[in-house]
C-alpha cells in the first residue's frame, strides 16, 4: 500500500477529492498543478507551466489539461472533468476513478466496463516537460485512446478569453504538432512515444469555472481552447507516454526519458520523504542564478522568505552548496543595506526591515554546518558591514539606530515586518517603532558577526561594535519586558508598548544569541505555548484579544485582514521548538516530537506531500494560502533536525 493514497468513495466525492491539490516542479521554475481527479480548480493549475523570457519571464499556462477518452465497439468514454456554471461537472470522468497514490510517481487509475487504464505523470527535472504514461491494464475488446488538450496560453495570474488573435495553425512534428497560440511565446509541443493520429478540429471551450478562485474573490471563469485530437489504438499491457514540453523530442526516446526521471526520484513513502521532497521543489536554478521560490503556485522569489527558509531546504538535506549559491545570488540584489523584499533586478520592492537581518541568521546557519567562520567572513563579511553600518546610520523607510542600540523602522502606509498585509493602502499591523523580532534579530546579527570577526582577528570591527552589542540587552529588556504582563511587548512607538500577544516574541528566545535570560525566555513560551500554539503552527494573535479572526478566507482584503490577526503560521513552529527545547533540553523533546509528528496528516489535505501556507486560527484548522510553501516545508525540516540533535544528547 502506498503512503499517499486514496481510494474510489474518496476520489469520487467531489467536495473530498476537489481539496487535494498536486504538485509538480522542475529545477527551472516550470511546474504543473491540478486536483488529483484532474479538474482544475484554480487558475494556476495547468499541466504544463512554464516561464515566457519572451513576454514577462512570469510563469504561463500552456497546456491546460488533457482529456482522455476511451474508446470501444464505437463507444467513447471521456475521463476528463471540468466545472461549468450552475455547478455542472461535465464530462464526469471521476466516476470512473477507482484509486489514486503517489508512489513511485503520481499514478490514477480508471476503470470503464472491462477496461483498467493507469495513468502516471513525471515532471521532467531539467526541461519544462510534462510526461503522462498510460498503461492499458486490462481490456477485452480492441481500445482506442483520443487525447483532447486543452490550450490557454496566458499569465497564471490571468484568465483566458475566447478571441481572434489566436493563431490556431498547427505544424506537423514525429509522432505530434507544434503549436503557440501567440506571438511572444515558446511553443507547445504534444508528442507521443507511438505514432498517433491527429485531426485538426479547432473549438473554444466556454466559462471553464475555477471553484477556488471564486470562493477567493477572483474571477473564475475561462474559455479554453482545443485545436482537435489525436487517437491511437492501444493493447492489453501496452504503454505510450504522452509528453508536452516547450522543445522538441525524438519519440524514439520519451519511453527512455520517461523511466529515467522515474529512477531520480526519492520515494515518497514516509512523512519525512515527502518533507524532502517538496524542499527540493522549491530550488530553482536558471539562467545561472539558484533562487527560492516561496510558494506554489502563486508566489515567485521572496527576499524574507528566501532566508527564513533556506537552512531547513538545504543544510538539513546535506546540500550546502545550494544555500551559498542562493545566498551569492541574493547578494547581487542588495541595495545599501537592504535586501529585496519581493522580486529581482529592476523589478525588486526593498520594503522588509528583517530580511537583511534575517541574511545573518542565514550564514549563521552555514557556519554553523561548514565550521568556515574565517572563511565566511573573508567571502561576505564587507556585505555585513554594511549592512550593520547602514542600519546604524539610517536608511530608508525611517529604519536606523536609537541612542539606546535598538531598531526603529517604519513608514505610513508601509508594513515593513513579516506581518505585511495591506488593505485599501493601509497597514492592518504596521507595527510602526521598535519591532520585538526586528531587534532580536538585530542583536543576534551584530552578535554572530563579531564572533567571525574574532575568529578571523578583526579587531577593529569588534571594538566599533562591542559598547553596541554590551549595551542592547538592558535596553531589550527594559523596552519589551513587563514583569507584569510576563511576556514580550510586540512593539514600542512613541505613544507605548503594544501588549498584544503575537507570535513575534518567540524569534527573542529561539536565536542563537538572545537579548533575554532564561526567565524572561521561560515567560515568552508560557505565553506563545498557552493562547497561540495549535496543532498547526502558531497562531499570529490571541483568541483572547478583540481583533482576533479564526478563520482564512472569504475575497482577497477579507483575507488580508485575518492574515496576520489569528492565522496560524507553521513556520513559526520550528522557533518555538527550537526556544522550548533549548530551555528544556532533553526532557522536551517527546514534546515537540508529538506535535511535529501531528503534521504528518496535513501530508493528504491541500497540497499532497506538503505543507500549505497558513491554516485557521480556530480548530480544526483547515489550511489555506499556498498549497506548497517554502518556509512551512522548510521549518518542519529543521524541527526534524533539532529532535534528532536533542535525541542524541540524551544518550
Amino acid at each position: 500500500m502506498s503512503y499517499i493514497e486514496f481510494d474510489k468513495n474518496k476520489l469520487i466525492n467531489l467536495g473530498y477529492s476537489l481539496k487535494r491539490e498536486l504538485l509538480r516542479s522542475n529545477r527551472a521554475g516550470a511546474y504543473s498543478s491540478r486536483t488529483i481527479i484532474g479538474c482544475n480548480t484554480r487558475k494556476y493549475h495547468g499541466l504544463l507551466v512554464a516561464p515566457q523570457p519572451g513576454i514577462d519571464n512570469e510563469n504561463h499556462i500552456l497546456l491546460s489539461n488533457m482529456d482522455e477518452v476511451v474508446i470501444q465497439r464505437d463507444a467513447s468514454f471521456n475521463l476528463g472533468i471540468h466545472k461549468y456554471p450552475g455547478g455542472v461537472y461535465n464530462p464526469g470522468g471521476h466516476k470512473y476513478v477507482r484509486d489514486f497514490n503517489t508512489e513511485p510517481i503520481p499514478n490514477i487509475l480508471y476503470r470503464v466496463g472491462g477496461v483498467m487504464l493507469r495513468k502516471e505523470l513525471i515532471f521532467a527535472e531539467s526541461h519544462d516537460r510534462i510526461m503522462i504514461r498510460y498503461t492499458l491494464e486490462d481490456a477485452h475488446s480492441p481500445t482506442k485512446l483520443r487525447f483532447n488538450p486543452f490550450l490557454a496560453f496566458r499569465n497564471i495570474h490571468k484568465l483566458s478569453k475566447a478571441n481572434f488573435d489566436i493563431n490556431d495553425k498547427h505544424r506537423k512534428v514525429p509522432n505530434g504538432i507544434r503549436m503557440r497560440l501567440y506571438n511572444g511565446y515558446t511553443p507547445l509541443f504534444m508528442q507521443f512515444s507511438k505514432k498517433v493520429e491527429y485531426t485538426h478540429s479547432p473549438e473554444w471551450y466556454y466559462n471553464i469555472e475555477y471553484q477556488e478562485e471564486m470562493e477567493r474573490g477572483y474571477d473564475y471563469q475561462e474559455d479554453l481552447f482545443v485545436p482537435g485530437f489525436f487517437e491511437v489504438e492501444i493493447k492489453k499491457g501496452e504503454s505510450i507516454v504522452f509528453c508536452a514540453g516547450t522543445s522538441e523530442v525524438n519519440p524514439a526516446t520519451i519511453k527512455r526519458a520517461f523511466t529515467a526521471e522515474v529512477k531520480k526520484r526519492t520515494p515518497r513513502d514516509d512523512f519525512e520523504n515527502c518533507l524532502r521532497n517538496s524542499a527540493q521543489q522549491f530550488i530553482i536554478k536558471r539562467d545561472g542564478k539558484t533562487w527560492i521560490v516561496a510558494g506554489f503556485p502563486w508566489f515567485d522569489r521572496w527576499g524574507r522568505d528566501t532566508f527564513i527558509a533556506l537552512p531547513g531546504l538545504t543544510l538539513v538535506n546535506d546540500d550546502p552548496k545550494s544555500c551559498k549559491a542562493v545566498i551569492d545570488a541574493m547578494l547581487t540584489d542588495l541595495k545599501g543595506p537592504l535586501f529585496p523584499n519581493i522580486g529581482e533586478g529592476s523589478d525588486s520592492a526593498y520594503n522588509s526591515v528583517d530580511a537583511p537581518l534575517w541574511f545573518f541568521w542565514t550564514l549563521q546557519q552555514y557556519a554553523d554546518y561548514t565550521g568556515e567562520k574565517k572563511e565566511i567572513w573573508n567571502a561576505y563579511g564587507r556585505k555585513m558591514k554594511m549592512i550593520l553600518d547602514g542600519y546604524r546610520k539610517g536608511t530608508d523607510f525611517n529604519i536606523h539606530m536609537q541612542d539606546n542600540g535598538l531598531i526603529w523602522a517604519g513608514a505610513q502606509g508601509h508594513a515593513l515586518s513579516w506581518m505585511d498585509a495591506v488593505v485599501d493602502g493601509k497597514a492592518v499591523t504596521p507595527r510602526i517603532g521598535l519591532a520585538v523580532e526586528v531587534n532580536a534579530l538585530w542583536y543576534n546579527a551584530i552578535r554572530f558577526s563579531m564572533e567571525l570577526a574574532e575568529a578571523s582577528g578583526d579587531d577593529k570591527f569588534i571594538s566599533k561594535w562591542k559598547d553596541i552589542a554590551e549595551m542592547i540587552p538592558a535596553s531589550f529588556v527594559s523596552t519589551f519586558w513587563d514583569e507584569k504582563h510576563g511576556y514580550l511587548a510586540d512593539y514600542v512607538d512613541g505613544e507605548g508598548a503594544d501588549w498584544s500577544v503575537r507570535p513575534n516574541q518567540i524569534i527573542a528566545a529561539s536565536l542563537p544569541y538572545r537579548a533575554i535570560g532564561e526567565e524572561i525566555s521561560m515567560g515568552v513560551i508560557d505565553v506563545v505555548q498557552k493562547e497561540l500554539l495549535t496543532a498547526r503552527g502558531l497562531r499570529t494573535l490571541s483568541p483572547k484579544n478583540i481583533n482576533y479572526k479564526g478563520t482564512y478566507f472569504g475575497n482577497q482584503p477579507e483575507r488580508d485582514r485575518a492574515y496576520h490577526q489569528g492565522t496560524v503560521w507553521p513556520w513559526l513552529f520550528g522557533h518555538f521548538a527550537e526556544a522550548y527545547l533549548r530551555i528544556h533540553g532533553k526532557e522536551g523533546v517527546n514534546y515537540i516530537k508529538d506535535i511535529y509528528k501531528g503534521f504528518e496528516a496535513v501530508m493528504t489535505e491541500a497540497g499532497i506531500g506538503s505543507v500549505s501556507e497558513v491554516y485557521d486560527g480556530d480548530p480544526p484548522h483547515l489550511p489555506g494560502g499556498t498549497i506548497s510553501q517554502a518556509w512551512s516545508v522548510s521549518e518542519l525540516l529543521r524541527t526534524h533536525a533539532l529532535i534528532k540533535k536533542y535525541n542524541r544528547k540524551r544518550k
